[in-house]
């Protein structure tokens, strides 16, 4: 994962002229973006690890109460309680990091087709082939 380093920014190529005023501005614009994805990115990543948690937490409350139907362990009303507290709980930390995941991965989309459309209106020149030295 690449990161932006505005420290670089005294680096890069300045034109002269009315332009060069312009073209800094998309620049900056992408490179604001660019963290912006990088930062919703990640949000996705923490949001993948609560999926996760919420089948884990679901998988553990099954099989808690598959083991005292089957006499693993002892029945008796905590055991009920803790296997469907961990279902539910799992349960509701999947619906509600869902609905997180999507609202996400849509700013995530909609900064991307931002940035796009960004990079495609810079007016960039092709660099043609240098003539060798040695």
């Amino acid at each position: 994962m690449a990161v932006y380093d505005r420290g670089m920014e005294q680096f890069a190529p300045r034109e002269t002229g009315k332009d060069s005023e312009s073209d800094a501005e998309p620049h900056a614009e992408i490179a604001r973006l660019e963290a912006r994805i990088e930062e919703l990115a990640l949000r996705l990543e923490g949001c993948r690890k609560y999926a996760a948690a919420a089948l884990a937490a679901m998988g553990l409350g099954a099989v808690l109460l598959g083991a005292a139907l089957t006499g693993v362990i002892q029945f008796d009303a905590v055991t009920v309680m803790a296997s469907g507290a961990a279902v539910l709980g799992g349960i509701v930390l999947s619906g509600s990091n869902r609905s997180t995941t999507r609202e996400v991965e849509a700013e995530l989309a909609e900064a991307e087709a931002e940035r796009a459309a960004l990079i495609g209106s810079i007016d960039l020149r092709v660099v043609g082939e240098r003539s060798r030295l040695h």
